[in-house]
């Protein structure tokens, strides 16, 4: 059996602001992962014997990935969480589980399972001391094949239809499923009250004046665009490579990994759907460069999943603020707690010098305008 320890970044819950939680200076404390996947287990069906638990997580965040074995050899895989809020957890798995009941030919099979318990998805809360980390089960997913690290075009024109499809289909279903308590106005605004309340965990006065100003110019810009067109759809964001496979006719099989899983709007998928396309490829050491969103291989793959599913150019003019979005919310506000220590502080620091200045310097929204045909 392997015993696996991990210190565990405990957030405690602002008492003046529940909505709005602090984030502390990390709280360590050592777990045992294995026991934690025991008791979920037992609290899912103890008639079950576990033979062996292994950690396949990828060790880039810090989430970790469960196979499990029983004596019969049966297999699932269990998610062991503890960034973010439990309650969003358990929102997200639902709305996931909804969704993956509810998409139709040809992608009712494309979503990992979660496990359900009384017809709802099992869900188990590990609360002792300081310590607060939850657990789903999966059933294993089928793969096939990998995209290649660096994508020719016909790989590209392909992608860009097959997520044109795949984001009607979530289209079609959005009305029947669960609702979704985040928005990109909560979380901005959440990053917005641990700058005032917490503001040493977020660098000098300069760095965090540097933070407010990106912050307020995410809403004052987002007023200029004509939100209640967009349309709300679920989106998982993180689309590297690793997080799903393909038929050998290049359409889209089977997709994990729901760390980033949100209901809101489809250009939020973009931005990594540029990194996968990017001339650099996928690279085991990364960053988060705007500068992907400028290529003429996405400019391709955008041509392509319009064909597919239109875009307006208001759509094009925002996928700089949901970068900006991703920027402060996912690697600032939560980087700490959700990336490893190594990245969070690589890709933190390259937010300050790199990421933001770029923002509203680099990218040409009129440029893939025109390559659409939308100007």
């Amino acid at each position: 059996m392997i015993i696996v320890n991990k210190l565990i970044a405990i957030e405690p819950e602002n008492p003046i602001n529940p909505q709005f939680p602090v984030r502390a200076s990390k709280v360590h404390t050592k777990v045992d992962y294995n026991s934690i996947i025991k008791k979920a287990w037992e609290g899912y069906d103890d008639s079950k014997t576990i033979k062996e638990i292994v950690d396949i997580s990828a060790m880039v965040s810090t989430n970790h990935v469960f196979r499990i074995t029983f004596t019969d050899d049966d297999i699932v895989i269990a998610k062991l969480s503890y960034f973010g809020h439990y309650e969003h957890f358990k929102e997200d798995h639902r709305i996931i589980h909804s969704l993956s009941n509810n998409l139709l030919y040809p992608f009712e099979n494309l979503l990992a399972k979660s496990l359900l318990k009384n017809n709802r998805v099992y869900i188990y809360r590990y609360k002792q001391g300081k310590t607060d980390a939850w657990v789903v089960f999966y059933n294993p997913t089928r793969i096939l094949d990998r995209l290649p690290r660096r994508l020719e075009n016909h790989h590209i024109i392909k992608l860009g239809q097959q997520v044109g499809k795949f984001h009607k289909a979530c289209s079609r279903v959005k009305n029947v499923l669960p609702k979704s308590s985040k928005t990109l106005r909560t979380d901005i605004a959440a990053l917005q009250y641990q700058l005032e309340v917490n503001e040493k965990n977020f660098g000098s006065a300069m760095q965090v004046d540097f933070l407010k100003y990106h912050c307020d110019l995410f809403f004052k810009n987002r007023s200029n665009y004509n939100m209640k067109s967009f349309e709300i759809i679920p989106v998982f964001i993180d689309w590297n490579i690793g997080n799903f496979s393909v038929t050998p006719n290049l359409e889209l099989y089977s997709r994990w990994d729901y760390d980033w899983f949100r209901m809101s709007y489809r250009v939020l998928d973009f931005y990594f759907f540029s990194r996968v396309v990017s001339d650099a490829g996928d690279r085991t050491v990364f960053s988060y460069y705007i500068n992907t969103m400028n290529e003429d291989r996405f400019i391709l793959f955008l041509k392509e999943y319009h064909k597919v599913n239109p875009l307006t150019a208001g759509e094009i003019r925002f996928l700089k603020e949901a970068y900006r979005f991703f920027i402060l919310n996912y690697v600032i506000k939560d980087g700490k707690y959700f990336f490893n220590e190594q990245y969070a502080t690589k890709l933190q620091s390259e937010a300050f010098e790199i990421y933001l200045p770029s923002v509203d310097r680099d990218f040409d929204a009129e440029r893939i305008i025109e390559e659409l045909g939308l100007g």
